[in-house]
């Protein structure tokens, strides 16, 4: 069965990724695309602007939207998402409490999937992550990400992702840089942000102390990797019903 999916933010970097991934696989179809402005047609997608979003999805029926745009711009669409009973699958990051609420109190009348990131190898760090902050207690801790010049959110969700990962197993509280004298607190964990050039996402969390360091890091070289995440979960969530849902479900249901 082909799962149909709409996307929101169509014309960005990761909205056209999606749809030209979409295009190489045959178990889901973008019937349709929307922007903040109308884009007209892109990779044979229609794309219609943020205005015609209710009546786009009515005509085109899609089985879930997926979203990576801006939160402003995905919070836009929450409400026709909820009127014509479609998933929301968002990459979308950067919301503020009010947007997390926002799109919480959707997914008690449609299902929603949110994360920051769809990389299955990232899956996989965070679970390292958690074994080794336990195992390894009183080591420092350090967090760096790099991303491209045009990422407007600091530190990236998936640094914030990592950082709660950490948290869950120790009482640490995140330090953004350092400036002038800043000596180190026990407890504290640096957090770190790079904006440079094309850097489709790389993250590293450093433990040390024993006289040795660990690093765990993960690299992505193609947005298309966190576009075809996404399109699983697209499909993965056709299924369900209402309620909240994460990437690591996806994952585990394989």
């Amino acid at each position: 069965m082909t799962t149909a999916i709409a996307v929101n933010g169509a014309a960005g970097r990761m909205g056209r990724t999606v749809i030209e991934t979409a295009a190489e696989r045959d178990d889901v179809e973008v019937v349709v695309g929307f922007h903040a402005s109308d884009a007209g047609e892109i990779g044979g997608v229609p794309v219609v602007g943020a205005d015609e979003v209710p009546e786009a999805l009515a005509e085109h029926d899609p089985d879930v939207v997926v979203d990576f745009s801006l939160p402003e711009a995905a919070l836009g669409i929450v409400d026709a998402c909820v009127e014509v009973d479609v998933g929301l699958v968002v990459g979308t990051t950067g919301f503020d409490d009010d947007g997390f609420d926002a799109l919480e109190a959707a997914s008690d009348e449609i299902p929603v999937l949110k994360a920051t990131n769809f990389s299955r190898g990232i899956q996989v760090l965070l679970r390292t992550v958690t074994e080794a902050v336990g195992a390894l207690d009183g080591y420092d801790l350090e967090l760096m990400e790099t991303h491209h010049n045009d990422k407007v959110d600091a530190p990236s969700g998936t640094a914030n992702t990592i950082l709660e990962t950490v948290q869950d197993e120790r009482d640490v509280e995140p330090v953004y840089g350092r400036e002038g004298h800043a000596p180190r607190e026990d407890d504290e964990i640096g957090v770190f942000a790079r904006r440079a050039g094309d850097v489709r996402g790389e993250h590293e969390l450093v433990l040390a102390g024993n006289d040795e360091v660990v690093s765990l890091s993960h690299r992505a070289e193609d947005r298309a990797v966190f576009a075809a995440g996404a399109l699983d979960a697209a499909v993965w969530l056709a299924d369900r019903g209402d309620g909240w849902h994460e990437f690591d479900e996806v994952i585990d249901a394989e």
